[in-house]
């Protein structure tokens, strides 16, 4: 399957600003299940730009702005090919196909860091949203369990595209029993986290397929999902918005411990509040066929 982004981010002042360096996570991550087929970045005003590896093997876009503008604008196009149809193909290793599991010792250095909570003080009320899913003993079946979690979030909780910079705690969504793709990933990484299960953060794209209309309030936008360290399986993705596992109209462009390290588009201006007017995004992903690609 081909699918064809394209992601523009523009900021508006009131009069020049100088910038501070930007930082863009918009390239897709490549690998066995996703294959870049076309990319391409054009930014404004003028600009250096390199490109680098960040700590959890993002392409990182860093670029630097000699002279000062009163509008910015970063245009990435993306082209990739998409080999993961079926999410469901792959066997868990049979200590880990029950909760709660023990990683290999091995393992478990390396992911020390993803099994950590964020937000330890609301474990409570995230245990308590979990217990449903949870047998007497307080075990289940590895994949029933989180795609039992995943499922449920699109039926009691209202998704709001929420615009302002951050992402609610985990006890904030379920208070509210609503916020954005990001609330709710982080939502899933702290049940996940919570049951001794390593969990990252994921940026990208959900695309918008020929016959997904289902799919239409989270497409044309950034969005973002978690990945959980399932051995046997590596890492796989769970999109609690949609209520379902990542796959053929999920694309990657950065993996992080934490949310605020996957942001697509950050950086700073020397300046006031009263010089910023405003932000505008668009984001047009979509399936095509390979003769209009």
């Amino acid at each position: 399957m081909l699918l064809s982004i394209a992601h523009t981010t523009s900021y508006f002042y009131r009069q020049p600003v100088r910038f501070g360096p930007h930082r863009l996570l918009v390239r897709a991550i490549e690998g066995h299940d996703v294959q870049i087929r076309q990319s391409g970045l054009r930014i404004a005003p003028n600009h250096k730009v390199r490109w680098w590896r960040d700590v959890f093997g993002n392409s990182v876009a860093l670029v630097e702005f000699p002279e000062p503008a009163s509008q910015l604008e970063f245009h990435s196009t993306l082209t990739v090919e998409q080999f993961n149809t079926n999410p469901f193909d792959f066997s868990l290793e049979p200590y880990a196909r029950t909760l709660p599991f023990q990683y290999e010792p091995g393992e478990v250095p390396d992911l020390a860091p993803c099994r950590q909570l964020a937000h330890p003080q609301e474990t409570g009320a995230v245990a308590q949203w979990m217990r449903p899913f949870l047998g007497a003993r307080g075990t289940a079946g590895t994949l029933e369990f989180f795609t039992a979690l995943t499922r449920c979030v699109p039926l009691f909780f209202q998704y709001t595209r929420r615009e302002e910079p951050g992402v609610q705690s985990p006890g904030t969504t379920l208070n509210k029993r609503s916020g954005s793709c990001r609330d709710f990933a982080l939502l899933l990484m702290e049940a996940a986290r919570q049951m001794g299960v390593a969990a990252r953060f994921v940026s990208g794209y959900l695309c918008r397929g020929e016959n997904q209309e289902n799919y239409s309030p989270f497409a044309d936008a950034t969005h973002a999902w978690a990945e959980l360290y399932l051995p046997g399986a590596g890492w796989k993705g769970f999109d609690p918005t949609i209520g379902a596992l990542a796959a053929d109209l999920h694309v990657r462009t950065a993996v992080a411990r934490e949310p605020a390290q996957a942001m697509p588009v950050s950086g700073s201006f020397v300046g006031t509040n009263l010089d910023y007017q405003r932000m505008e995004v668009t984001v047009v992903a979509h399936t095509v066929t390979p003769a209009n690609a």
